[in-house]
């Protein structure tokens, strides 16, 4: 089954020093960059997506600024796809399914951020065109949510998030699982 690597939200308003940093994010991005690098040698299909935010009161991921851009350390190269969205899923308005067709990728590995945002929304809405999925849970990362008034960590968002994506939506795996396949 022809893989494609979705590499979401990766972008430098998540990092330590960013308007929205989340727990973890050099660690994720670290595993997105290795890998990245296993899909550029194996001349694999690879999707950037980045997104800019262009609802009013937007805080980060604010168009044209140093935040808003892609981090060096899963900067796209030559012809790689980078699909600019504005919304939560990665497939809506950004012609990432006709892009995934024109390759026939049959298999998404998903990494990136938010998980339990862009991350869960667009390995759903996968699962809905009829992708067969795989997310790599240590390339990815959160951040700390409060909920009635109680702070839910970031590593139970994290845990929560991939149990319910695994089985029916994805595969869930680490990334050295990933790589040793």
């Amino acid at each position: 089954m022809k893989q494609g690597l979705i590499i979401i939200d990766v972008q430098n308003d998540y990092f330590p020093g960013g308007n929205m940093e989340l727990v973890g994010m050099e660690s994720a991005a670290d595993n997105c960059r290795n890998l990245l690098n296993r899909f550029r040698g194996k001349k694999a299909p690879i999707f950037h997506i980045q997104h800019e935010s262009v609802r009013a009161g937007s805080s980060f991921f604010i168009p044209g600024s140093k935040g808003c851009n892609i981090n060096e350390r899963v900067k796209p190269e030559g012809d790689e796809p980078v699909l600019v969205k504005n919304f939560p899923n990665a497939f809506r308005d950004t012609g990432l399914q006709e892009l995934l067709n024109k390759a026939a990728v049959k298999q998404l590995i998903a990494c990136g951020a938010m998980t339990q945002m862009c991350i869960d929304t667009t390995v759903r809405a996968a699962f809905d065109f009829g992708y067969n999925s795989a997310v790599i849970s240590d390339a990815c990362a959160t951040r700390d949510l409060e909920f009635q008034e109680r702070i839910v960590p970031a590593s139970v968002v994290q845990d929560v998030f991939m149990a319910s994506l695994g089985g029916l939506f994805a595969t869930v795996l680490s990334t050295e699982d990933f790589l040793n396949n």
